[in-house]
């Protein structure tokens, strides 16, 4: 009995032994991803966002590295975003400031004629950096998904462009078409954006010329448009012009912060749609919002247990 039990013991102290080995084996193979998971977090900078990690399987843990990977893609965009905007930022800071502190260091304090033109140009430059900053805080406002959706009577949105585009002077407005019917979206921010359409279209047209702006319906959706009679874009040029600072070469490159097409961006993407320019019969942009028509609700999908249990109960 003494030998028999010595043997159940030691058996039994080989065999917890083995549970325990194995049971760390496999702990630390089930624990390996989130180690790999944690020092790549760890390695990640605002330098180096580039860290990833190669999900192997389709387990749980697979499934958590490859959401992780997607968040530091997106969080890497976001940064690589907000470098490009302080660059772009500090870009054009630079050339208000250059230009005041080198009319500054020019003036002659004694002549008043020179002093009041210097005031003159300073303030001017100061209230373009002052548009500056007002268009690129609306601009990441727009893109911080800030909208309150509700239906929009688009009927009631083309009427009041037309309103307010009237007061713009030294052109003449019309509306040519408008578009019966509802959709959803923020009714200020398209009218924001449209009246953008409406004001850079004023820039480029020459005094006195005819702008044309309306709303309709397409097989896709809405459209919200503005054309203008000025010299047009350039086929090259319309990849480029809705990015922050970019702007056409030629005769469109006027007075502005540069942000304005990039906000009418910004607003028609925050409603699932974008905005595009072509040229206008006679010469000409014509500037369109597409705005995508409200998206049915799939049907929940039924399940076969659930058909089987239906058929069970009704008979």
């Amino acid at each position: 009995v003494t030998a028999a039990i010595a043997t159940y013991s030691i058996a039994a102290i080989l065999v917890l032994a083995a549970i325990g080995f194995v049971g760390w084996f496999v702990a630390g193979r089930l624990l390996s991803p989130i180690r790999d998971l944690r020092d790549a977090a760890d390695s990640i900078t605002l330098d180096d966002m580039s860290p990833r990690l190669s999900p192997q399987g389709n387990d749980d843990i697979s499934d958590l590295t490859r959401t992780v990977n997607s968040m530091l893609d997106r969080l890497e965009g976001s940064v690589d975003v907000q470098r490009q905007l302080l660059d772009d930022v500090r870009h054009e800071l630079k050339t208000p400031i250059t230009i005041v502190r080198g009319h500054l260091e020019l003036m002659n304090p004694s002549d008043a004629a020179d002093v009041a033109s210097t005031r003159e140009i300073g303030m001017a430059e100061l209230d373009r950096m002052t548009r500056l900053v007002d268009d690129i805080d609306l601009l990441a406002t727009v893109e911080g998904d800030g909208f309150t959706m509700a239906e929009v009577d688009l009927a009631a949105l083309t009427a009041r462009i037309g309103e307010l585009v009237a007061v713009i002077p030294d052109h003449e407005w019309s509306v040519e078409s408008v578009a019966d019917g509802r959709i959803d979206g923020d009714s200020d921010r398209l009218l924001q954006a449209w009246l953008q359409l409406a004001d850079n279209a004023a820039k480029y047209t020459p005094v006195g010329g005819p702008i044309r702006l309306g709303s309709a319906w397409a097989p896709s959706g809405a459209r919200l448009w503005v054309a203008d009679q000025g010299p047009g874009i350039p086929p090259a040029a319309r990849h480029r012009i809705f990015r922050r600072f970019d702007r056409a070469q030629g005769k469109r490159s006027v007075g502005g912060s540069g942000l304005g097409l990039a906000i009418v961006d910004a607003i028609a993407k925050g409603h699932g749609g974008h905005c595009v320019v072509t040229d206008t019969p006679g010469g000409g942009a014509t500037f369109t919002i597409h705005l995508p028509l409200p998206t049915a609700e799939l049907p929940a999908p039924v399940r076969a247990g659930d058909v089987v249990l239906q058929r069970e109960a009704a008979g």
